[in-house]
Formats: C-alpha cells, structure tokens, sequence
C-alpha cells in the first residue's frame, strides 16, 4: 500500500493567514453584496491589479465562476461556438456549455501542452464567439499569434490562466494578455483562498460588466439591468487571498529552483521529454510535467510507492469522458499522445533538495521501456 509523503500540491497557510480569518469572524465580517465587493475583496483585487500590471481585476467564488462569468461579459450565448483545448481540467468546457454554447475542441502543441494555432485556425468558422486558450502546468499559450488571427474578426480571446499566476511572456504576466483572464486559487493551485477565482482585464466596460454579473446584474440594489448570479467572493476568502499574495513571489522562487534542478538533471535522459521556457518566458511551475517515452504507468507506480504524489493529468482528455464524447467526434491525436505519456512529479515548495535528488534518481534508474 503506497504512502504518500510528497503530495503533488499543497497549500501553506500560516499565523497571518489565521489571524485575519479570525478577526472577520469576530467582527461578522463575512461578505458584501455591494457592488464594488467588501473591504478585503477590494484590497486583492487592488493587489492582484498591481501584480498583474492591468487595469481591473474583479475576484469570484471559484475559478469557473470566472470562466463563466468572462463567457458572459463576452456576450456568448446559447449557439455560440467557443474553442477550447480538450487536454485540461473540464471546467473550460464546462464553463461554455453551461451558457448553452458549444466547446469546439482544438488540438495541442506537445513541446508546452497549449493549443496548436493551427488547428485553431480550422476550426474557426461564423458560429465561433470566442477563443480559450489554457496556460497548462504554467505554461503560456501564444496568445499573440491567437489575437493575430482572430482580431479581424473582432473575436476575444479568454486566457484560462487557472494554473499560471505569475508567469510571464516579455514582461507581461499570464492572464492580462487576452482581452480577459481567469485565474484559480484552489488549494492546489500556487496561491490559494479555499475556493476562489478572479478575472483581469484592461477594458473597463467589461470589469463595470463583470461586477454586475457576480452579483445579479445588480449596481445599486434591487436594479437589475443585465443577467447575473451570485458569484461573489466572502470576505474570509478574499483575506486569505490578500496573505497569499505577499508570498506569491516566495512560493515561485521556490517552485522555479525545484524546477531548475528536475530540468537539469533530466535534461540528458533519452526516456524522457521535458517542457522548457523560451527566451523572455518565466513560468510558475504549477506543475512539472514529463512525457514519458516508455511506460509512463509504471514509473508512476515506482515514484508513488516510494511517496511521491506522481499524478497524471489530464486522461482521460475532455473530449473523451463519457459526457463529451457524445458532443465531439473531432480528431485531436496530439492530445491523446499527450494523456497518454504525460506525468506530472512534485515541485511545490515543500519539496526539498533531497526530494528532488530522489526523483531524479528514480526516474533515472528506472526501465520505462
């Protein structure tokens, strides 16, 4: 029976973190059905806002929540065709069929998991509204090569930048490079509020759009003028946010040394096949993810039984789970490589320099063949 040790992500929260949850509790601080959010939901917006470098960010109660919610400011409605890459979580699917729209699934890159332009380009047609691209494991998709091909038809690109908060392209952090970006703080994800998500932009139509739609169309009370739900962020969450952001760029470093040391001392094995940056980029390392050549299901097995949280993801890919598989005959065979040869290993910071070693000895010794 396999224990693990080393988990493939986790959460730090410490004294800071507790002592502002408590004070709320306390002081009955919970939430704020104010427009412009509560006293700490403004101070992470402000704060994420300056980090991003963008104009607006506007926070929410999960991270589909703000897929959902940049799908609505985008005007994307029952009909509409949205691509999307079926080699994620399913949330970015989820998110366009909940508003009645179709995901029309593209195919990926295998050098970074992100989606392949060129493909894209296919499966563009006038029933297309917009297009998904995710920053996978903290990768950056080519959002500039996607706003080249689609602005003549005025279509708005959405970065999914759940997994990449702080990474970069030319100095230009993940999520503020498409007309929106939606961000994840899952426990799993680089900086975390329980549940929580948020979505950047630089036009202030769409923040104005986006604060009315997380709180039912609402401005000043009772007066709704657009559709919107109830996806406000509480308080408690947006004071956790506020902590975890002072230490977002603690958490990196660290991820990005972890990173550095699997890379090189993977670099020069033949049974493996590894992402790395491109001049100007800088990723987070959510996750360190490798294509494995030979049998990745067994080295997972190896790692997992001497307690390292080896986790695959995505596979099945969206397109082939049970519900999507009825709504998608597409071909996507770079997709189904991936899910079938990808392995995503530990690098949070919690993982220490001899955790790394042992990896790199396991995956080194092993016969994946």
């Amino acid at each position: 029976m396999e224990t693990i040790r080393v988990p493939i992500n986790r959460p730090f929260f410490g004294e800071e973190e507790a002592k502002e949850v408590y004070r709320l509790v306390i002081a009955g601080a919970l939430t704020s059905s104010a427009t412009e959010g509560g006293r700490k939901v403004r101070e992470f917006e402000a704060g994420l806002s300056a980090y991003l470098g963008c104009k607006d960010v506007v926070v929410v109660n999960s991270g589909t929540s703000a897929l959902v919610a940049a799908l609505m400011a985008a005007d994307v409605k029952s009909g509409d065709e949205v691509i999307v890459p079926s080699f994620t979580f399913v949330a970015t699917a989820n998110a366009v069929r909940f508003l009645g729209a179709v995901p029309v699934f593209a195919d990926i890159r295998l050098s970074d998991y992100t989606l392949d332009i060129d493909d894209v380009k296919r499966k563009l047609n006038r029933k297309t509204r917009a297009v998904i691209p995710v920053n996978l494991y903290g990768d950056i998709a080519d959002v500039h090569a996607l706003k080249e091909l689609l602005e003549k038809d005025f279509l708005p690109v959405i970065e999914d930048a759940a997994q990449s908060l702080g990474s970069s392209e030319d100095g230009a952090r993940s999520g503020t490079m498409g007309e929106m970006g939606c961000f994840s703080f899952y426990p799993s994800k680089v900086i975390s509020t329980g549940e929580g998500g948020a979505v950047a932009t630089n036009a202030p139509e769409l923040a104005t759009k986006l604060r009315m739609i997380r709180n039912h169309g609402m401005v000043k009370g009772y007066d709704t003028t657009i559709l919107g739900l109830n996806f406000r962020l509480p308080e408690i969450e947006a004071a956790l946010g506020v902590e975890q952001l002072r230490r977002l760029e603690g958490f990196i470093a660290s991820r990005r040394r972890n990173a550095a040391a699997l890379t090189k001392g993977l670099g020069e094995l033949g049974n493996v096949r590894l992402v790395r940056e491109r001049p100007g980029q800088r990723f987070n390392w959510y996750l360190y993810t490798i294509y494995v050549k030979g049998n990745r299901d067994k080295l997972m097995k190896r790692l997992r039984e001497s307690g390292f949280g080896a986790t695959v993801y995505y596979n099945p890919p969206v397109h082939r789970t049970p519900y999507y598989s009825k709504l998608s005959s597409s071909p996507l065979p770079h997709t189904d490589d991936a899910a079938a040869h990808v392995l995503s290993i530990p690098v949070h910071p919690f993982v220490t320099e001899s955790d790394v070693d042992e990896m790199i000895r396991l995956i080194k010794t092993d016969d994946v063949r």
